[in-house]
């Protein structure tokens, strides 16, 4: 749903493709290493056991050095409200954003609900507690 007339819908650019553009729907300007919450202008719906995430495009991470944080950024289906999108230049040049031009992808992923259940004891694995770098880098 267009939250404004200038907003424009998401989009596949070629058959097959998984991520839908996603566009600004405002002017701004990041200047290096600086964040902003960036407007789409729209709402989304979709059916429940799926998620929509929200992911860079490559040609501005590779070309201007613009990224999405928290890539990816989960929508959950339950959610009504505008798609924001937290934009960063990690450029080393101020990079205007221009409304009605891409900012990032959308795509969407099926979803589990697991039901949780308190445990007083886990089994053991092989990898244990080892975590944050524990299998080295060779």
């Amino acid at each position: 749903m267009r939250l404004s007339e200038a907003a424009k819908l998401p989009k596949l650019e070629h058959p097959g493709d998984a991520g839908l553009d996603l566009y600004a729907n405002e002017d701004t300007t990041l200047k290096p290493m600086e964040r902003k919450l960036i407007g789409t202008g729209i709402s989304i719906s979709f059916e429940r056991g799926y998620e929509a995430q929200v992911r860079p495009k490559s040609g501005l991470a590779l070309e201007h050095g613009i990224t999405i944080l928290n890539t990816p950024g989960t929508i959950d289906s339950g959610y009504r409200g505008e798609v924001k999108v937290i934009a960063i230049n990690l450029g080393d040049r101020e990079y205007r954003i221009e409304k009605g031009k891409k900012i990032c992808q959308l795509v969407f992923s099926s979803v589990e609900e697991p039901e949780i259940e308190e445990a007083r004891s886990l089994e053991e694995s092989p990898r244990g507690k080892g975590g944050f770098g524990s299998t080295g880098l060779h």
